[in-house]
């Protein structure tokens, strides 16, 4: 209807640039076999250093409010730092990795994952909100600096006709990571004497554990990245960013992106919303964040798939009206309590699977494979920076009025950001299919 990659059968998914002539585009060439085993390598990765990370995010925003007497409007500063700051140096990251050819998107990567790593055990050693600040800064640095790269780097070994399903089995493995940290965060602060310590101390061992096998098991290039560098010439230029902003479907992308991400709550809100709202102990805190990760455990790899059928910019939309859903679930009054906070996880967690991966096979559509990594950055850039400044506005907004009103501004503000951005991309340009003549003279 109004969806630049809306196509049915297996011609859905094709890049809108990076294509190359004489290229075999034959449905059942790969599209039928099984994902390459660097899509699998990188989700255990992801699997790994998500256990490391959401032990840390399921007890911060406790530990910070409850422990540390953080004000809603202080923690949106530091929530906005720990969100946004990645913000700033993704573009680095993406232009850093295309520049080291094939080989540069696991460089880049590794250092991303690396210095993630040792900020944990930091958190051991600071204590007062400015270094914490500091540290998360560093940590959010390091998520910059991998995610571009590593989504290239699944973009170039998974082939078009299937990206989203790639891009669903990755961050449905992420998200297996994510399940698991909350449960051991929530067995360490129950059992151990220091709880936070532990978990911050755990944290850092797993972490270290997915750099290691990041550098071990992950290739250094993907056969389409090594294709590509062969055909090009040493003094051949690479595709600037500005040069990637002139194409229309990466405006219209990141357009949509900061629209829609400026409405969005951070998950910490959203959980510290829920826990005020049901008045729940603090131990169990927690486990709040399982039904998010479950939801999206379950829903990625199918809605992938459903992408890659119906188009993924079209799903990305959705996937923010099941956000708008939780939103209004939110604002009933709690009678109904427990059931009223499960829907809202799964509505969280079927955004997240409708939307993460969805949005990075989108943007590979449209990007060619030299600027792989820039391009994912340009639209992570965009999205990031609005989130960021919607948990500064959030949180300022909370300590205002309260939670129930700035929950309904965002509602408001989401459902108006959805509809210009449907009208956005319904001027998108279909793709060509990729036996096209015009897509065989690329």
């Amino acid at each position: 209807m109004y969806l630049a990659d809306r196509r049915s059968g297996p011609s859905a998914a094709v890049p809108t640039g990076g294509r190359r002539a004489g290229t075999d585009h034959r449905p059942g060439r790969r599209a039928a076999s099984a994902l390459p085993s660097t899509v699998l390598v990188l989700g255990t990765v992801s699997l790994i250093t998500d256990i490391s990370s959401e032990m840390v995010t399921a007890v911060l925003p406790l530990y910070l409010v409850a422990e540390l007497g953080l004000s809603p409007w202080g923690f949106g500063v530091l929530d906005g730092v720990y969100n946004g700051v990645s913000a700033l140096v993704r573009l680095v990251g993406g232009r850093l990795s295309d520049r080291g050819g094939g080989g540069g998107h696991k460089a880049v990567a590794a250092v991303g994952y690396g210095l993630s790593a040792l900020c944990k055990p930091l958190l051991l050693m600071v204590h007062s909100l400015p270094l914490i600040g500091a540290v998360l800064a560093v940590d959010r640095t390091g998520k910059g600096l991998r995610t571009a790269p590593r989504d290239a780097m699944i973009s170039l070994a998974a082939e078009p006709a299937v990206r989203g399903r790639a891009f669903g089995v990755h961050r449905a493995m992420d998200t297996a990571g994510a399940l698991c940290g909350p449960l051991v965060a929530f067995v360490l602060l129950r059992v151990a004497a220091e709880g936070y310590d532990a978990v911050f101390t755990v944290s850092f061992c797993v972490a270290v554990l997915g750099v290691v096998v990041l550098l071990l098991f992950v290739p250094r290039r993907t056969p389409a990245a090594a294709e590509a560098a062969a055909e090009r010439s040493p003094a051949a230029p690479r595709t600037p960013v500005r040069a990637l902003l002139k194409r229309p479907e990466v405006r219209r992308l990141t357009g949509c992106a900061v629209l829609l991400g400026l409405t969005t709550i951070s998950d910490s809100f959203l959980y510290l919303t829920l826990q005020r709202r049901l008045d729940l102990p603090t131990g169990w805190f927690p486990l709040l964040p399982l039904g998010t990760a479950a939801a999206f455990l379950l829903l990625a790899v199918p809605l992938g798939a459903v992408a890659d059928r119906i188009g993924r910019r079209r799903l990305f939309l959705y996937g923010h009206l099941a956000l708008l859903g939780a939103y209004g679930l939110l604002l009933v009054p709690t009678a109904g309590g427990t059931v009223l906070v499960c829907a809202v996880l799964v509505l969280h967690g079927a955004f997240y699977a409708a939307t993460d991966g969805v949005l990075a096979a989108a943007t590979a559509d449209a990007v060619p494979e030299d600027a792989r990594g820039s391009g994912l950055a340009v639209v992570q850039t965009g999205q990031t920076a609005a989130r960021f400044v919607c948990s500064l506005a959030f949180g300022a907004a909370w300590t205002a009025w309260g939670d129930r009103t700035a929950v309904l501004t965002a509602a408001l503000g989401l459902a108006l950001a959805a509809a210009f951005s449907a009208l956005l991309l319904r001027r998108a340009v279909p793709a060509p299919a990729p036996n096209s003549p015009s897509e065989q003279a690329r």
